[in-house]
């Protein structure tokens, strides 16, 4: 049962991009059709599901051991920089179809900020390995949730007459302000 409030929580309730606004960038980047949106939110909800996995296991059996744990910041750095790399290779010759439409998508999970957010929040709030995997992927969920809804706004915004002050950039703010607020309203689910 708490994992299941753990992964409501972290998908719903403490969206990492509308909530704890981390991954803005490529939120706001890549949610121009729902198409890249959906893909973007995949590769993230893969490298942060096992990003969250790896660093959770090094920080428990290696810096914490060693009295390292202040170099938690680097080692996950590296460690989410390693981990798409080898997403990259392995999708670029086991499925080069996939890696084609994501090619260019793959590398920006790297600076994603909310891949090693979410890493160093769940050392932080002293999560098991398995709690830190259950957040890692319904975190992902969530940034993936927000992104593809982003887009559907986006691609629907496009063909709507909105004033000419509010083309562009002001009124995807604008819409994503709003859902930050309708996010808001899940506060008092769990």
């Amino acid at each position: 049962m708490n994992m299941i409030l753990l992964a409501i929580s972290a998908a719903l309730v403490n969206n990492v991009i509308l909530s704890q606004f981390m991954g803005i960038c490529p939120f706001l980047g890549v949610s121009k059709k729902i198409d890249t949106a959906a893909g973007m939110g995949g590769a993230v909800i893969f490298v942060m599901t096992i990003a969250s996995a790896v660093t959770s296991i090094i920080y428990t059996f290696v810096l914490k051991p060693l009295d390292l744990k202040y170099l938690n910041t680097i080692v996950f750095i590296l460690v989410i920089a390693a981990l798409v790399q080898f997403v990259e290779m392995f999708l670029k010759k086991a499925v080069p179809s996939l890696y084609q439409s994501l090619g260019v998508y793959l590398p920006l999970i790297t600076t994603n900020c909310a891949v090693l957010g979410i890493a160093l929040k769940n050392v932080q709030d002293k999560y098991s390995i398995l709690e830190s995997v259950v957040n890692g992927f319904a975190s992902a969920v969530g940034f993936a949730i927000a992104i593809i809804i982003m887009a559907g706004i986006r691609e629907k915004t496009e063909h709507n007459d909105v004033p000419e002050s509010f083309k562009g950039a002001p009124i995807v703010l604008i819409s994503a302000c709003l859902m930050a607020i309708a996010f808001m309203g899940l506060n008092g689910l769990i």
